[in-house]
């Protein structure tokens, strides 16, 4: 049996070429119109960010480079992401957009140097799924995005870099092929029947909340001792 290294170099590098392109058809958002391919393109990102993981995983294939390539393609797509819906909106949203990447940026540099990786915080990818959610579910509402998204911006900047896990994240709980699966398949029920999305979006904002407060009050005991 072949181990990975006698594999073909296309093999080897699946998983990388598909974090390549989770990013490229971002360029669509630079036409005229771009603007209408923004939450099937934040879906189909998330998508193609989980599959190359478990590429990685199920086909041994996980390399330094993979997830340094990982995590430099996720700062490119959600800089771009965060930049594109931040600007659309008001002063406010504009600023907390900007606070947001600073905190994106913060994140992928922590886990792309070398030496021990930080294991607190939530993923960049929480972010994405939150503001997809936002978006889908103000536009069924009839609501204003703008404070909601700037609730989002300002919650996920102090997630990403706090140093304590957020262990009660659906993404979190659902980690084998089929809770990821899960996981985008719910928000492409949300993008394709809109009506759902108040409720998904409920669904997985409770637990964030839940995770950053009781793991805030826990670090902060731990800190007190």
């Amino acid at each position: 049996m072949k181990t990975p290294e006698h594999k073909p170099w296309f093999y080897r590098n699946l998983p990388n070429a598909v974090s390549l392109l989770g990013v490229l058809p971002l360029a669509l958002l630079t036409l005229e119109d771009g603007a209408m391919f923004l939450i099937p393109l934040m879906i189909y990102n998330n998508f193609m960010d989980d599959l190359d993981g478990q590429l990685a995983v199920k086909l041994d294939l996980k390399s330094d480079f993979g997830a340094s390539l990982d995590n430099i393609c996720d700062a490119v797509a959600h800089v771009i992401f965060v930049i594109v819906v931040g600007t659309r909106y008001d002063v406010a949203c504009t600023a907390l957009c900007i606070v947001a990447i600073a905190a994106i940026l913060l994140r992928i540099t922590s886990r792309v140097v070398p030496g021990p990786k930080r294991s607190g915080g939530s993923p960049t990818n929480e972010l994405m799924r939150h503001i997809v959610l936002v978006l889908i579910a103000t536009d069924t509402l009839g609501w204003s995005a703008s404070p909601f998204l700037i609730a989002v911006f300002a919650l996920n900047a102090v997630s990403m870099l706090v140093p304590y896990p957020l262990p009660h994240l659906i993404r979190s709980q659902l980690t084998s092929t089929i809770g990821v699966a899960m996981v985008n398949a719910i928000l492409l029920v949300a993008w394709l029947t809109p009506v759902t999305a108040p409720w998904i979006a409920v669904a997985f904002g409770v637990p964030f909340l839940y995770s950053l407060t009781i793991g805030g009050i826990g670090w902060l005991r731990r800190s007190e001792r």
